[in-house]
């Protein structure tokens, strides 16, 4: 064997471990199972109409009509042309979902972790330890893809800079550019947003660290050389960050043309509202749970089992067995502050030991900027809790106030907890400090963690387990019940107690023994990777299981259509649907079907939403009516019906007449005043575009659509005078072409949401047309920059390997 291949063939091994890992914990996948993921399924729902055109046609249509009325289908898995970044993550990606997320996390921080000279047996372990963090996993569970995708790509944007900063510009600047462009194709910019804090947090410290060496030359080379690299990545996926900044600004993320609540209150007319954006703020005690699983109770719904108290409470209160166990099975026994909690953001109680250890061993820039890193992602993840710093962000920094669920930045937190516990372990293992040293940092470590979960353990009376949904329970089950959900919260509080000391005792137990040369490198590191796997993994399998897979084909038809969907569908017509048996702004169930007036997204179109608050939510029957929206979905005790709208106004129509307000705020308080047949709101910003505010009438005009497709809609028409026409569609500035007759014309927002027309008398075509000119731009920037990129990486190689 060659020395070279000797020296790869460790990481070879490494490589095939984590795909057999990858594909162990997830081993449905191997015969022919997905995960059910909720959001996965939404996604299905809201991207049906434009996947089914893709497939048909072969062309990508940018523009969905199945949701919110019309959007663009920017964040809904648009293909843009020469997006190579894409197909490079593609590639990587070869395992089946949702192992390939979990290998791309093993591999990240395993590069990560080779960067920084870690031995390759301990960086092994590290990625173990990150990979399956529970809340990485939960994930997974829910369908967090994007999420999950972005996270996996932090580590080698960590890498690179790492590289810089240690002066190996060429695989630094390699490693940050592809790792960055992987990053962003990712298509999460909260998850990069958050490594952005972290990199902040990294260059201050090195900045410092540089200022006092007197080595501020060599510091602005390598971020000289980074920013390079970063503007490669970002021009390599430069359709899609300008699609999306593009849309962001007509989304809920954008700023809001209104200044007064449905209420008629001020409103926050820019970024998500403070109350939205701190909605899932992690409680400070809560935090607990990165160390104790169920400190705060598990998830909403736990299973507690049929040994349980409620249980048994049930069964003494005249419930039947059947519905006690199901009831148990999904025990509201998380009482923290959160609206909802699908599990404990658990780090693993051993590897919190091992963090603890490593603040006694590791010194310099590397624990500081893991440290600082860590500590402000806790901050920051209580939100509300610690409002302080929590609106001083909002306040002042950029972008801050575009992202919701702030305790999600609790992901820089499970990044950074694990890197510094393997590199401290590595001292401990390898490092030739002093033993008097490393017996100081074992004994402390051993105080302070196993003293916490001890304390706990023995204090777990004092809580009062009150949750803030008790009270509603109270009244609804009764008192017998309430106290039973106590008791089993103490218990299983008392039971992770006592799991999290046993294995910080076991861990302690290991380190201690190597010490005494009671065990060997190879020993110790098996053993605590056995510790590591038990303890993520066993309480990972608490909420993402083999029981969350089911067979591929009801993967991907996630809705079934019911008798009010089928009866719907006879009609072949172009119309849309409002459902009224659930929440219609957050179901993409009737975009699956149906062009529907609601959906599912986190960035809502931003005017639908805020109609949606005025208008639709009160099921005002006009302004559904100009939306097109021929059929409501009614829930009745026999099941859903479809209620036909015999007022719906069509996909088009000649106004009479038209009234000019001065602003937004007019102009969607007015809607609610008009008949949407007759008369027409225009703000005063197109009202330039009017020649007249009345038009004659006809009784013999007519206009109909004679053609659809998502990203082309033709209307003909016919009128003996100069009309305004108003049309079903939802109106965006950016890309939306309109044409007389093949010749461009001008259109203009009417009703708020819609699209209308000045348009000629006598007979004619319509046609509007989708055509991003920012898909164009966008994807010729795309272009250079991956052919710059693979230039650089293959001259990159070459001289690699002539220094060698």
């Amino acid at each position: 064997m060659t020395a070279g291949l000797k020296k790869f063939l460790p990481h070879v091994l490494v490589f095939f471990g984590f795909i057999i890992i990858s594909l162990a914990y997830f081993y449905p996948v191997l015969q022919g199972k997905e995960i059910f993921q909720s959001d996965i399924a939404q996604y299905i729902g809201m991207a049906r109409e434009q996947n089914d055109f893709r497939e048909a046609t072969g062309e990508e249509p940018y523009w969905t009509d199945a949701a919110f009325g019309g959007m663009p289908t920017y964040q809904l898995g648009a293909n843009y042309p020469h997006d190579y970044i894409k197909q490079l993550d593609r590639t990587l990606r070869f395992l089946p979902r949702p192992a390939d997320y979990l290998f791309l996390y093993f591999i990240g921080l395993y590069i990560l972790l080779l960067v920084l000279k870690i031995d390759y047996r301990l960086a092994f372990l590290g990625a173990l330890a990150f990979g399956f963090s529970t809340y990485l996993i939960i994930i997974l569970g829910v369908g967090h893809n994007a999420k999950a995708h972005a996270i996996a790509y932090m580590p080698l944007v960590l890498g690179g800079i790492l590289l810089c900063f240690k002066r190996k510009y060429i695989t630094g600047f390699l490693l940050l550019a592809f790792g960055m462009a992987l990053e962003i194709s990712a298509n999460h910019f909260q998850m990069t947003f958050y490594l952005l804090l972290l990199v902040l947090v990294m260059g201050l410290v090195y900045l410092i660290d540089a200022f006092r060496k007197k080595q501020l030359p060599e510091f602005f080379k390598a971020v000289g050389i980074m920013a390079i690299a970063v503007v490669l990545a970002i021009g390599a996926n430069a359709t899609n960050l300008m699609a999306t900044q593009q849309y962001a600004e007509f989304s809920t993320r954008g700023k809001s043309d209104l200044t007064i609540t449905p209420e008629g209150a001020p409103a926050t007319n820019e970024g998500l509202g403070y109350d939205y954006i701190t909605e899932y703020s992690y409680g400070v005690l809560e935090s607990l749970n990165l160390f104790i699983p169920r400190f705060m109770g598990g998830s909403s719904a736990e299973d507690v089992g049929v040994k349980s108290n409620i249980y048994s409470a049930l069964v003494r209160m005249g419930a039947p067995p059947v519905q006690a166990r199901q009831f148990a099975e999904s025990a509201p026994t998380y009482w923290g502050d959160q609206p909802y909690v699908g599990a404990p953001a658990y780090i693993g109680a051993t590897v919190l030991f091992l963090f603890v250890f490593a603040l006694f061993l590791v010194r310099g820039r590397l624990k500081w900027w893991l440290v600082g890193g860590a500590i402000l992602a806790l901050l920051l993840s209580w939100g509300k809790n610690f409002a302080l710093l929590t609106d001083l962000f909002i306040e002042y920094f950029p972008l801050y106030n575009k992202f919701r669920a702030v305790s999600s930045i609790q992901v820089i937190l499970e990044l950074c907890i694990p890197v510094l516990a393997i590199v401290g372990l590595s001292k401990y293992i390898f490092s030739e400090e002093n033993r008097e040293r490393k017996y100081h940092a074992l004994k402390w470590s051993a105080i302070i963690v196993g003293g916490l979960a001890a304390i706990f353990w023995l204090l777990k009376s004092t809580f009062s387990f009150t949750g803030p949904s008790d009270g509603a329970m109270l009244q609804q089950i009764g008192p017998d019940f309430v106290r039973a959900l106590k008791e089993d919260r103490r218990e299983i509080f008392a039971t992770d107690a006592l799991r999290s000391l046993i294995l910080v005792l076991l861990t302690a137990g290991a380190l201690w023994l190597f010490m005494k040369e009671k065990l060997k490198k190879n020993g110790l590191m098996l053993v605590l990777g056995l510790l590591i796997v038990f303890d993520l993994v066993g309480v990972d399998r608490r909420y993402v299981n083999d029981e969350d897979f089911i067979p591929s084909s009801r993967i991907d038809k996630p809705f079934q259509a019911t008798r009010a969907d089928q009866e719907i569908m006879q009609d072949k017509g172009h119309y849309r649907v409002f459902d009224l048996s659930g929440s219609p702004f957050n179901t993409a169930r009737t975009s699956f079907f149906h062009n529907s007036v609601g959906g599912y997204h986190a960035a809502k179109p931003g005017r639908m939403q805020e109609l949606y608050d005025f208008h639709l939510s009160q099921n005002n029957l006009q302004v559904l009516s100009m939306l097109n929206t021929k059929y409501f979905i009614v829930p009745t005790q026999e099941g859903e019906v479809a209620q036909q709208n015999p007022e719906a106004n069509g996909n088009a129509w000649f106004v009479k007449n038209v009234q000019v307000v001065q602003n937004a705020d007019e102009a969607i308080k007015t809607l609610g005043e008009i008949d949407t047949k007759r008369t027409a709101i225009v703000t005063e910003d197109f009202a330039e575009m009017l020649p007249a505010q009345e038009f004659p009438a006809d009784s013999t005009a007519q206009i109909e659509l004679v053609s659809y497709q998502p990203n082309e809609l033709v209307y003909k028409y016919s009128s003996g005078a100069k009309q305004m026409a108003v049309f079903s569609e939802i109106y965006y500035p950016h890309g939306w072409q309109a044409y007389l007759d093949g010749k461009e014309v001008p259109h203009f927002r009417t009703n708020y949401v819609l699209r209308a027309m000045i348009v000629p008398a006598g007979e004619h075509t319509v046609t509007f047309r989708f055509e991003p000119e920012v898909v164009k731009t966008g994807s010729t920037i795309t272009l250079v920059s991956s052919l710059l990129l693979g230039l650089l990486l293959i001259g990159g190689i070459v001289y690699q390997t002539r220094e060698s």
